[in-house]
């Protein structure tokens, strides 16, 4: 018989690490504004078509962990990440062509990245561990490898957050970003937020992460 501790682990009972089902869940919505019919997934999906879902989702709710959202099945394509929160119309640009999602199980508190200069981890590197705009620094559109210590991070092409995105993940590091056509582009990243449980959260847009992280620049 092992320990109590050993025991619990094996049963799933450590709330330390947690099932990805008791990590949150997602709801989608046919129509804007939480209208039409409605579908509640805790798991991974990587082919919405199975379940009669493919390209039909407007609205979104969220509670616990991220979710991402991608166009193609097999989480490929343009993707959306949905945080904590409600969203009653997930953008013209990914309207009723969501088709696979994905859930967020990396631990996202105390979240680190290490960037480089160069491909490889060579050349100049700097630790982020919160929202960062690189944009008119000496940083912006040189970084060409990273190294995610912990956390989920957002990595975007322009300082507003739009344009090119890529998701980096812990402890999958990428050391020549022209594999992922992101070379010498990013000017803003962001972690992803841990999910608050059931508490009620507005969610707070990716513009707004920017604009906080020029403020604190500024």
């Amino acid at each position: 018989m092992g320990s109590a501790a050993e025991q619990e682990e094996l049963l799933g009972l450590n709330s330390a690490h947690p099932h990805p089902t008791e990590m949150g869940k997602i709801i989608i919505y046919e129509h804007v504004n939480f209208q039409g019919l409605s579908r509640e997934f805790s798991t991974d999906t990587p082919n919405l078509s199975a379940v009669g879902w493919n390209d039909i989702v407007s609205s979104v709710k969220v509670i616990g962990q991220p979710w991402v959202a991608y166009e193609h099945v097999q989480y490929k394509g343009q993707f959306l990440v949905f945080e904590e929160g409600e969203y009653e119309y997930v953008g013209k640009e990914m309207n009723d062509k969501i088709s696979s999602l994905q859930l967020i199980t990396e631990d996202l508190h105390n979240p680190q990245i290490t960037l480089y200069e160069h491909v490889n981890y060579q050349g100049r590197s700097r630790i982020v561990r919160e929202a960062t705009d690189l944009a008119g620094g000496e940083d912006n559109d040189i970084v060409s490898s990273h190294k995610v210590q912990r956390g989920v991070w957002l990595l975007c092409e322009n300082s507003n957050g739009s344009g090119i995105q890529y998701l980096a993940r812990e402890h999958v590091d990428v050391p020549n970003y022209k594999e992922i056509g992101f070379n010498d582009m990013l000017s803003f990243l962001r972690p992803l937020r841990p999910g608050r449980g059931s508490e009620t959260a507005d969610p707070v847009t990716l513009r707004e992460d920017a604009q906080s992280a020029r403020n604190l620049r500024a």
